[in-house]
């Protein structure tokens, strides 16, 4: 089941209020030939960090979603729901919230950032199969995220699959632009010398997606299991269908598998 994110308000201690409940069902594809053959060619793997290498129902990030909104509260000024009105409003329009309040508030990024990522990684447990999977994967890795590398090395620690990525290219990395601006991926692409079109891209947001197709990458949008409970708001489901959305899997370890078989 799909909670969207329009359906809850933390309010300032955290806890949800419930609206509707929306159920909607992802679409699976599996490793089939003509799939597998898709990633014949591939050289360079790249996966999104939250939501993407660890389930979208553990809500992980609702952690920092919340952190943010008091963060905005106390930087601002304004109420809980304002913070929150504004904090989905930056997102939305600026790919993050930090970017939102450095353009229109002049925020400082670096309290912001050390605040915000100090959550509970326990939710997260050991995936030796999707590190299996991974480490199948011929090629480089790397971890492509609007996250900090601290954030990133102790979500790959706790799933303990930090050993098979080469590196991790965080906000930071890319200059605190954020997914989905295309200079991003063009920073991404020229550090680390990638050929775009014997790249595969792995994310949870198919707007992430775009610039990357557009750039000759092949794309891979991670959804939601039908059966779990996820927060998040329409938009961010929206676009599985998209011309830019090569392939589309709610189990990221099963599709790998399949793909390393070729």
């Amino acid at each position: 089941m799909i909670r969207r994110r329009s359906d809850f308000l933390d309010d300032k201690d955290g806890n949800k209020e419930s609206g509707q409940q929306a159920a909607d069902q992802p679409h699976t594809e599996p490793a089939n030939f003509k799939t597998i053959e898709a990633f014949k060619t591939i050289e360079t793997w790249i996966f999104d960090l939250d939501n993407t290498l660890y389930p979208h129902h553990l809500n992980l990030w609702q952690q920092v979603d919340v952190r943010i909104r008091d963060y905005i509260v106390d930087f601002l000024k304004v109420t809980h729901e304002e913070a929150f009105r504004l904090q989905k409003d930056y997102y939305r329009r600026y790919g993050t919230t930090l970017r939102g309040l450095m353009e229109e508030h002049g925020l400082d990024p670096d309290k912001f950032l050390e605040i915000v990522h100090e959550i509970d990684h326990s939710p997260l447990t050991p995936n030796p199969a999707l590190g299996a999977a991974i480490a199948g994967l011929p090629g480089r890795k790397f971890i492509l995220t609007n996250g900090t590398r601290g954030h990133a090395d102790a979500v790959m620690r706790r799933i303990g699959i930090e050993h098979h990525f080469d590196d991790v290219f965080d906000i930071r990395a890319a200059e605190l632009e954020p997914k989905p601006r295309r200079t991003v991926y063009e920073r991404f692409l020229a550090r680390h010398i990638v050929d775009a079109s014997r790249a595969a891209i792995f994310e949870d947001l198919a707007r992430n997606l775009e610039v990357p197709h557009a750039l000759g990458m092949t794309t891979v949008l991670v959804v939601p299991q039908g059966a779990q409970v996820v927060l998040r708001e329409e938009w961010e489901l929206a676009g599985r269908d998209s011309a830019h959305v090569d392939h589309v899997t709610d189990d990221l370890t099963t599709f790998l598998r399949g793909i390393s078989a070729r």
